[in-house]
């Protein structure tokens, strides 16, 4: 199993998410992405240490049309190995995401979602600057009791 598909296997990363992927979901998923870079100029990107070039996970932008009250709208996100959570690459990766959105895309507004248990992503939001406008139900996103 390759390294993306491990991590979209592993229950601890998938925490908040319906359901870990298998092997064909996670390709998939990489043919979504390439797909959703072609048509925008953006996507989840794969995401590496610099030191050695480790695959850690993905961070990026992504255009969302489900439907809410703030969509459509380019949504930030990231997904990363639970042995690299509390370094800093979550924070890191969604700074430069904001950067490139708002200074290369010229975007006028970027989201950021998690459930409401997921603090570990809310926190990342929060340490860059973005402020809470409320809940919701995420249609991709664990439904919890």
């Amino acid at each position: 199993m390759n390294e993306f598909a491990k991590l979209n296997a592993d229950l601890e990363v998938m925490e908040h998410f319906p359901k870990t992927l298998t092997e064909k979901e996670s390709a998939e998923l990489i043919e979504c992405f390439q797909k959703h870079f072609k048509n925008n100029g953006y996507t989840y990107f794969a995401t590496e240490t610099l030191e050695n070039k480790e695959l850690i996970g993905f961070i990026g932008l992504a255009f969302q049309e489900y439907k809410t009250e703030f969509t459509p709208a380019v949504d930030m996100g990231w997904r990363l190995k639970k042995n690299i959570w509390r370094n800093g690459f979550a924070t890191e990766g969604a700074k430069k995401c904001l950067e490139f959105g708002f200074n290369e895309l010229n975007l006028e507004k970027v989201i950021a979602t998690c459930t409401e248990q997921n603090s570990k992503s809310e926190n990342v939001m929060k340490k860059i600057g973005m402020e809470k406008i409320g809940e919701f139900k995420h249609p991709e996103l664990k439904e919890y009791p």
